[in-house]
């Protein structure tokens, strides 16, 4: 069976790698780009950095620094309203996506409404954004959600509030990115928790999941030998270059595996915790992670076993049996670890968590995440998983 492979034409990949920003542009004949970022990344210093590499090759720019953690269709389209505008020297021809997974998200959605029109709503899964516009080059300044090798993007909608919206397409996808690992030795210990563990999930997500492919598999345990030695590390030692380094990596080749293998239950089950909770994409995910490889371990036994030992948490003489009840273990003394709080822990009110789950149930179905998973769970066993990982 053939599988459609989408990534970015253009990676610069190491330690300085931000550096080739210039190069880039130019190897995409892109002369005024959009910098699209928030302003945490311009509080940090890293949109000056931009600036001056773009001034000092001569590149006339703009900067929209107005997303948003929770990217939302009103700041899409005060995006798009920047984007349109252009410079004194014409209109933007590509743009360049500075921080987490929410300002590159926030650019994908922004070059597809700006160039080809509609609401976000337009291309909400099962729909594509099938056409290319304009060029994006995607700078991640975490190491976790892989959005910068990915064909998604997650929007959410305005007018229901509580819902977030997966949108899928070769128009989301990077024409380039720059995986810089120096930019993120300044994360801190939460979000680099939080989007270590996303990235896990993705890796692990797209091993197992029922669209697993050649191309996806060989990432995904990449992704996983790479994140499971060091996530802790990065979490205790944020300025271990080696680790960050390798989290960077592994980040980015989960991306480029649940882009072709997509994701499965936790993130499907996730997206709707997010939406009404406010609760990190990341954290939600490592919420819920232990509890559905719980629940889907039987109709994978051999994947999670692999997945167990691309970790590195079991021995390769181990039996698949042995090796998920390590795997288990292993997510559960990780959450511990890096503080993971429980929904309840998180702060979130009880009578409220439990008066929607039926709805996130719903959500969680509709978004076609969990037909993916081994074990495709029905709205009642949903319904016990969110009630499960509440305390």
């Amino acid at each position: 069976m053939p599988n459609n492979v989408l990534m970015p034409q253009i990676m610069e990949i190491g330690g300085g790698a931000i550096d080739r920003l210039a190069d880039v542009l130019s190897a995409l004949a892109a002369t005024r780009p959009l910098i699209i970022t928030d302003p945490t990344m311009v509080k940090l210093g890293y949109v000056e950095r931009a600036e001056t590499l773009l001034q000092e090759a001569g590149i006339d720019y703009g900067i929209f620094a107005d997303t948003v953690p929770e990217p939302t269709e009103v700041s899409i389209m005060a995006g798009v309203d920047a984007m349109q505008k252009g410079t004194a020297n014409g209109p933007y021809d590509s743009l360049i996506a500075l921080g987490g997974g929410s300002p590159i998200d926030s650019a994908k959605a922004i070059g597809v409404l700006g160039h080809f029109g509609g609401v976000i709503r337009d291309y909400k899964f099962p729909a594509q954004a099938g056409q290319v516009g304009l060029p994006l080059i995607a700078i991640p300044t975490t190491a976790g959600t892989g959005s910068e090798a990915t064909r998604f993007t997650i929007i959410t909608d305005d007018e229901t509030v509580d819902e977030k919206m997966l949108c899928v397409g070769i128009g989301f996808t990077p024409r380039a990115a720059i995986i810089d690992y120096e930019l993120t030795l300044s994360v801190p210990a939460r979000v680099t928790a939080d989007t270590g563990i996303d990235a896990l999930t993705h890796a692990m997500e797209a091993y197992v999941s029922q669209k697993a492919n050649a191309f996806s598999d060989q990432h995904a345990l990449s992704a996983m030998r790479l994140i499971g030695p060091n996530l802790r590390t990065v979490y205790h030692q944020p300025g271990n270059r080696q680790a960050r380094e390798s989290m960077m990596l592994g980040s980015t080749l989960a991306g480029l595996a649940f882009s072709s293998a997509s994701v499965a239950l936790v993130h499907g089950m996730s997206r709707p915790i997010g939406a009404f909770f406010h609760v990190p994409h990341g954290m939600s995910n490592a919420m819920l992670l232990p509890a559905v490889t719980e629940f889907s371990i039987q109709s994978a036994k051999a994947r999670y076993a692999a997945c167990a030992r691309a970790i590195g948490v079991a021995e390769v003489a181990d039996s698949d049996d042995q090796a998920t009840r390590h795997l288990l273990t292993e997510l559960q003394s990780l959450n511990r670890e890096l503080e993971v709080p429980s929904p309840r822990d998180f702060g979130i009110d009880k009578d409220r968590y439990f008066e929607v789950i039926a709805t996130m149930a719903d959500q969680a179905l509709a978004s076609g995440s969990p037909g993916n998973n081994p074990r495709v769970p029905d709205k009642a066993e949903l319904i016990q998983l969110y009630e499960q990982i509440w305390s």
